[in-house]
């Protein structure tokens, strides 16, 4: 079991260069933007700027902190991603823009290439005992992961069991 505070992430521009992200983690480890088969990070999105494209991939997405924004999806569909923990699947290929709702924000985001690779994502709310997350990430609220604490901001892998404290919530990743 690992656990890795959100301090410790080193940010990177995303593809397009318009924004800032933080891997938690990739498959295969190393895999560039164009050969993982998974990837999960965490994005601070500041400005209506637009998503990077990733064709074949699938991509769920997870408000963390802030206001919020609407995606507006090819220029015709509208998601209002303003509940935080409330996630939302779209097609990588889709041209993404944004309208803030209301200054910076921060999302969690699961990508997954089609035919590739295997991931879900599951929003856990305590009180209550997980077993077997692959990956967690402790995005309200605080528990335990194999014994040791963990509070909001903290990546938690391969934990044998989360337990997660009343009114907490965790991004987890079943692989």
């Amino acid at each position: 079991m690992k656990i890795i505070h959100f301090d410790e992430l080193k940010a990177v521009p995303w593809k397009n260069g318009l924004g800032i992200t933080r891997e938690l983690a990739v498959e295969p480890p190393g895999a560039s933007m164009d050969t993982f088969a998974w990837r999960v990070s965490i994005a601070d999105v500041d400005t209506a700027s637009p998503f990077s494209m990733f064709p074949g991939i699938d991509r769920t997405i997870v408000l963390l902190e802030g206001a919020g924004f609407t995606m507006v999806l090819d220029g015709t569909e509208e998601h209002a991603l303003t509940t935080p923990c409330e996630p939302f699947a779209f097609a990588g290929e889709a041209k993404v823009d944004v309208r803030l709702a209301g200054g910076a924000t921060r999302d969690f985001n699961l990508m997954v290439r089609r035919g590739v690779g295997v991931a879900r994502l599951e929003v856990l709310r305590g009180p209550g005992e997980f077993e077997g997350v692959a990956i967690a990430y402790i995005a309200e609220g605080n528990g335990t992961a194999d014994g040791e604490p963990v509070a909001k901001g903290d990546s938690i892998f391969d934990a044998r069991r989360l337990t997660l404290a009343a009114n907490t919530k965790a991004i987890a990743i079943h692989l």
